[in-house]
């Protein structure tokens, strides 16, 4: 028990580091970008007065640790601040665009798995095979194809030629259910075409190693059909590091998101970030950018404690 406790507060203070150097590393990251806020408000024309007084009215006349921990105490609270470009609280801007990304980034996982399990236990199955030989390789070749190349030939084939959703844009939920269903298609499969070779491959060679283990020799010489052996018997132990990858790719997928979310234009925080950096507004930037990276810790922690709940052996390992 004493070691368990150990064990948790050593993880917490690791995530703890983790979030302060991201914060720090962020509001550096700003803070050394050429051009400042004040040039971007005031134009490169302004007079010297004007600069000073707005530069005291956002604080950046104080010193750098001040203002960094001051930032800091207010992201901690909630607040990220407003921006002087739009007159909108930054969390109340993540907060409008969030549930756009979510969505995406959910599909978007649901159509990769719903397309590589299915495939890496065909594959896996007939290991050597013709059928192996062509997942793979297909595999391989949509892999080497950048976001906004699949995005654009999706538009190109089912928004222009056939018709079977729209090009561009974004229909709400709450407006109409199976439009927003149809918007949404296209971008979370380009999205899921990007993560499903990665986890086919994965599952295959993991796959492949399972179903040479004795307790799958043992399945099939009692007679259990091949499918159940598969799906029953051989996917579960199979997963362990399909769940961590998964975890390791929410980065991959947020940054994936981005693109999409511009290709496609949709009103998502990707397409915030981006409009952020065009326009110069840095104090939305800043806060885009912490909430993109806690996202990014708090999910990890979600794959780990749902890959201990998968494997109860790890839990009664680390209890010992």
């Amino acid at each position: 028990m004493a070691r368990s406790t150990l064990r948790f507060g050593s993880h917490a203070a690791h995530i703890a580091i983790v979030l302060i150097l991201l914060s720090a590393t962020t509001f550096l990251m700003l803070e050394l970008l050429p051009g400042n806020l004040v040039d971007a408000l005031l134009g490169d024309n302004a007079r010297i007065e004007d600069i000073a007084r707005l530069q005291a009215e956002l604080g950046l006349d104080k010193p750098l640790a001040e203002r960094y921990l001051s930032w800091l105490g207010n992201a901690l609270r909630g607040d990220l601040g407003t921006s002087p470009l739009s007159g909108e609280r930054v969390t109340d801007a993540i907060a409008h665009r969030l549930p756009v990304s979510l969505e995406l980034m959910i599909y978007a996982q649901a159509l990769a798995l719903a397309l590589a399990v299915p495939l890496a236990l065909w594959a896996a199955w007939r290991e050597g095979g013709v059928a192996d030989r062509l997942i793979t390789t297909g595999a391989f070749g949509v892999l080497a194809v950048p976001h906004f190349v699949l995005g654009l030939i999706l538009i190109l084939v089912f928004g222009i030629w056939l018709r079977w959703f729209p090009a561009t844009g974004f229909v709400a939920f709450s407006d109409d259910p199976l439009g927003n269903l149809r918007s949404m298609t296209l971008p979370a499969l380009t999205l899921s075409l990007v993560e499903a070779p990665v986890y086919l491959r994965l599952l295959r060679s993991d796959l492949v190693a399972t179903l040479g283990q004795e307790f799958i020799t043992v399945a099939r010489a009692k007679g259990l059909r091949e499918s159940t052996i598969l799906w029953h018997h051989a996917l579960r132990p199979s997963c362990f590091s399909l769940i961590t990858v998964m975890g390791i790719n929410i980065g991959h997928l947020i940054g994936g998101a981005v693109i999409i979310e511009t290709l496609f234009a949709l009103p998502g925080v990707g397409r915030l970030l981006i409009e952020a950096i065009t326009k110069r507004d840095y104090l939305t930037l800043q806060g885009v950018v912490l909430f993109i990276g806690v996202a990014f810790v708090g999910v990890n922690l979600l794959v780990d404690a749902f890959y201990r709940l998968l494997d109860p052996r790890l839990s009664h390992h680390h209890a010992d």
